[in-house]
């Protein structure tokens, strides 16, 4: 237990406030002790089915008897004596339970039906459901008292260690004492974890071990190795891996084992297996026989992101027939039968195979989905992503319909907070698990989440969703988030409440429409509602609220930095907290701006606004890490909240100065452009107010334009160009953006020497948005590429921002 060490020194500086673990940190909330003096329950994660008070605080003193035996799970031991030896506990001793001990305090650890330990228990209920476990701290009786950690199994017991190390806090002299509970918990979905199933840069072999120990912590059971970008895993599935890459591969099995976590091996041949061919399935076999060697016991065979309507071989056409849904089902199912009976059940040891079909996320009941539900053995467990591939919610009805169309309770893979698709651009996903119905449980084999490629971010993601997997029927949102934040920042109060701030400015959870499923920044537009109600009613209090809302978000990103021990963590958030912190100080220059309004002092408006307008462009100047990400794209902050924000300030100031306001005068204008790649990407598309569609051209005409044409001749004071959203830098670059009163000429060089035609060239495409600052007074904008090669001309949307508009 290395790491734990390791972590431990890093976060000595929290001792006091901190009770350690097996990751170096416990989930428990800031504003809610652990334990209090006058014997308040304490708050645990995942939350248990039953926790109650059983008697008084016990004192953990400087030596503790561990009673064991044969049964007793290696790493639950392990990681007892670990958090006990952090809480300075200078002596533990580990002894058999026909040995005296003459320790103060003594704790039992090992089978519930063990009979010293299911004695301690007492009247604690033991559940009958696997990894389930039994907790109660009774001081009464020899010394200080007894522990009694009983598991329906091993793993029951890790977990109930899991528990136990979130019962310590430090007591008034000093000391440690542990919370006089009693525990009966289980989870309520067997299957409970990730699916490393993202496209894009895989995890690190370092990201994938810190993984493994954290799901640890948090009650996984399961990791799925599926990268889309492994080579080895899906495009060359039938070569094996190197001698160091499985040398990797099998570190990764032991620290899963070590964490009572299921590694899974997925190997996804879909894209050119040839379903009928010997040679190919001895190929998939020897593969999972390697890696069988390795210690797996856990496989999958995905068939997701497939052709189905094609053949790979015309060997399958004469055995399967023409290929459609049916024939693809059939092929499917002859497959993945044969690897259940043929690899699967003749492996000692080895769980029922897994799969994705290649219709894996709607409800329509459709030949494939026949075939498979009759054809498919029984004991092959389904994966489904729920009512669409990203899906906004999940009810308990739409669970169990799935069930039905593919014959068995489905696996459900949540696609969240994955952000390898076009609408994550440029996102952290850091909104709580939510909008999935309590009950689940009863329609799912479990549930795994597609986290994001950036793996230590994903930890604020996967905390709340561990907390709903283990008991769905008792999460609650906010009270899960606030305990992923005090897990990473070991139960400090400024970063707790810094990290809610950064996760509330990355809540926003898109779906693969413009419509998204978690709203941004929902407590800050609240505040922002709350400031601008008490400001129109002229509340001489309501910017200093202003400068303290604004200071919060200004300094969150320090706070973080200062209190997060979790570097991978900071490394893969870098860029959104440099961001966040530029948003937080042009939103103290906006309050400024509307104290110097207040004031009547002309002079300090326009810097402030200056000042602000700058923070605003060097914030959305900043890009996702290139090469971590699928799509990129620029930074995304309070989008929509902040930005909107800032735009009122600017309102409110133009007022003051007597000017009219600054509008968008493009919005749902007669928009065209050269030609149409299609219909769903016409040009109206870039003046619709929706930052996640786009206009595309045929890509067949060189210098390619799109236009607007405002209606009327308006003095343009600004020109905001959004690229579109899921890439890239390139698509719109080298440009010109052009005003004027008539029609254009027809070649680009014919309007640029146009003498009533203003012009602005510009190279990159590297904000949130582009900004083309003029004036220029026109009726037709037109954004024309200058290549003379034939390109496409994406836009997301363009905004053109004028005054004297009636």
């Amino acid at each position: 237990m290395a790491r734990f060490g390791t972590r431990l020194a890093a976060l000595s500086a929290l001792a006091s406030v901190t009770i350690v673990g097996a990751a170096g940190v416990t989930p428990v909330a800031a504003h809610e002790p652990a334990v209090s003096p006058s014997g308040a329950t304490p708050v645990v994660s995942p939350t248990p089915h039953h926790l109650v008070r059983s008697g008084d605080d016990v004192v953990v003193p400087g030596r503790v008897d561990v009673v064991v035996d044969d049964d007793t799970d290696a790493a639950a031991l392990e990681l007892l004596r670990d958090v006990l030896h952090d809480r300075g506990v200078d002596r533990v001793r580990v002894r058999d339970a026909d040995r005296p001990g003459r320790a103060p305090l003594t704790i039992r650890l090992g089978s519930a039906e063990r009979p010293d330990v299911a004695s301690a228990l007492g009247d604690t209920e033991v559940p009958e459901a696997a990894e389930g476990y039994a907790l109660r701290v009774d001081d009464s009786g020899h010394a200080l008292g007894t522990v009694a950690i009983g598991g329906v199994d091993p793993a029951g017991q890790y977990y109930a260690v899991q528990t136990f190390r979130q019962l310590l806090a430090p007591s008034d002299d000093g000391g440690v004492r542990v919370a006089g509970v009693s525990v009966s918990d289980f989870p309520a979905m067997p299957l409970r974890g990730t699916i490393e199933g993202f496209y894009g840069s895989p995890w690190t072999h370092t990201e994938r071990l810190d993984q493994l120990a954290f799901y640890g912590d948090v009650k996984f059971n399961t990791y799925v190795y599926a990268p889309k970008d492994d080579p080895y895993h899906r495009d060359r599935w039938r070569e094996p891996y190197p001698a160091d890459k499985l040398a990797e591969l099998g570190e990764l099995v032991r620290q899963a084992g070590g964490h009572h976590v299921r590694f899974t091996f997925a190997l996804s041949p879909g894209t050119s297996i040839c379903y009928s061919s010997d040679q190919d399935r001895a190929a998939l076999t020897a593969k999972l026989e390697a890696l069988y060697r390795l210690g797996v016991r856990s496989f999958s065979i995905p068939l997701d992101d497939i052709d189905y309507t094609t053949w790979n071989c015309e060997a399958d056409r004469e055995t399967y027939g023409e290929p459609g849904r049916a024939a693809a089902a059939t092929a499917q199912a002859d497959l993945l039968n044969g690897v259940q009976d043929g690899f699967v059940e003749r492996h000692q040891g080895v769980r029922p195979l897994q799969t994705v079909p290649t219709e894996y996320g709607d409800l329509n009941d459709t030949e494939y989905k026949r075939v498979l539900r009759e054809e498919l053995d029984p004991a092959v467990v389904v994966m489904w992503t729920g009512p669409d591939v990203v899906p906004a919610s999940i009810a308990v009805g739409q669970a169990e319909q799935a069930s039905a169309l593919f014959g068995r309770n489905v696996f459900l893979w949540d696609n969240y907070p994955v952000n390898d698709f076009g609408q994550s651009a440029g996102r952290l996903l850091l909104a709580p698990y939510d909008k999935r119905e309590p009950g689940l449980s009863r329609a799912l084999s479990g549930v795994v989440s597609n986290p994001m490629n950036q793996a230590a971010a994903s930890k604020i993601a996967l905390f709340t969703v561990a907390d709903f997997a283990w008991n769905d029927h008792d999460y609650d949102r906010d009270r899960s988030a606030r305990q992923a934040a005090a897990y990473l920042t070991g139960d400090d109060p400024q970063g707790v409440a810094a990290l809610s701030v950064f996760t509330d400015l990355n809540h926003l959870a898109p779906t693969f429409g413009s419509e998204p499923w978690q709203r941004q920044a929902p407590r800050l537009s609240r505040q922002l509602d709350t400031f601008w109600a008490a400001y129109d009613d002229g509340d001489p209090g309501a910017l200093r609220d202003l400068r303290a809302l604004a200071e919060g978000v200004a300094t969150a990103p320090a706070t973080i930095r200062a209190t997060v021990r979790d570097e991978a963590f900071l490394d893969d958030a870098a860029n959104w907290l440099d961001a966040t912190a530029l948003w937080g100080r042009a939103m103290r220059e906006a309050a400024r701006l509307l104290e110097a309004v207040a004031d009547d002092d002309a002079a300090g408006a326009e810097q402030a606004r200056q000042r602000m307008r700058a923070f605003a462009d060097d914030a959305g100047a900043i890009r996702s890490v290139p090469g971590e990400n699928r799509v990129e794209g620029p930074v995304r902050i309070g989008d929509g909240v902040v930005d909107a924000f800032l735009e009122r300030v600017e309102a409110e100031h133009d007022a003051y100065l007597g000017l009219p306001p600054l509008r968008n005068v493009a919005r749902d204008g007669a928009a065209t452009q050269i030609s149409d790649w299609a219909p769903v990407y016409a040009a109206a598309k870039s003046v619709d107010g929706d930052v996640n569609n786009f206009s595309t051209t045929s890509g067949s005409e060189a210098q390619p334009w799109w236009q607007v044409d405002l209606g009327r001749s308006v003095a343009v004071e600004r020109i905001e160009i959004y690229n579109r959203v899921d890439c890239c830098a390139d698509r719109v670059r080298d440009y010109h953006v052009l005003v004027s009163d008539r029609p254009f000429a027809d070649s680009l060089d014919e309007a640029l020497r146009d003498e009533n035609v203003v012009a602005h060239h510009e190279t990159e495409q590297a904000g949130r948005p582009t900004t083309v600052e003029f004036p220029a007074t026109g009726r037709y904008v037109r954004i024309w590429l200058s290549s003379p090669e034939p390109r496409e001309l994406n836009l997301a949307e363009v905004r053109v921002l004028a005054r004297d508009v009636t």
